[in-house]
């Protein structure tokens, strides 16, 4: 698979118990748990959406942004419940140098459950594959011990800090740089004999 066919039909995933699917503007209140909660928000340098016409707002963006092939963005349900629990993209998508950003977020109430090292394989397998990506990039806020802990798990290597990188709150955050090859992936995951 390439760009051109995962921009001409959105592509969904599967885990043992999650889908991934295209958000929608009916997702708007499941979303708008996540965005307005300060303390999920926080974790990436952002503030609460205040209302629910930001989070419907946020999804007509996200829907440019795929219109525009210029990411693609998940959202993360039960197969048991089409609910939105959560999200996982890869934006920005640069076609030239095979790279993208990693992206995502969970409902707080989904958090330490295992649920990212379960779909971030996923995610990361079709950006390597059928997107034909060498490279995938991820930026957390240093002090989101979290996800830098779940990207090292996952093989990612710790590239850097971006001192002061953020300004958030009054308060410059120092951001962390973490990146994960192609070939660094496929031997990870090549089977062991």
């Amino acid at each position: 698979m390439s760009l051109d066919v995962a921009f001409s039909s959105f592509p969904t995933l599967s885990t043992d118990r999650f889908h991934l699917r295209r958000t929608q503007l009916s997702d708007a209140e499941a979303f708008f748990q996540i965005k307005s909660d300060p303390e999920v928000t926080s974790c990436y340098g952002r503030e609460p959406h205040s209302s629910l016409q930001d989070t419907e707002n946020w999804i007509r963006a996200l829907q440019d942004t795929y219109a525009g092939r210029e990411g693609i963005q998940w959202a993360i349900t039960f197969k048991t419940r089409d609910f939105p629990i959560g999200s996982c993209n890869f934006w920005p998508l640069d076609p030239e140098s095979h790279c993208a950003e990693i992206g995502y977020e969970l409902n707080r109430t989904a958090w330490r459950q295992g649920i990212m090292a379960e779909v971030l394989p996923t995610v990361i397998s079709y950006g390597f594959k059928e997107l034909e990506l060498n490279r995938i990039e991820a930026n957390p806020l240093a002090r989101n011990s979290r996800s830098n802990n779940v990207l090292l798990k996952l093989g990612f290597t710790n590239e850097g800090t971006l001192r002061q990188r953020i300004f958030f709150r009054g308060v410059y955050e120092d951001q962390m740089h973490f990146g994960l090859l192609r070939k660094e992936w496929v031997k990870a995951t090549a089977p062991r004999r």
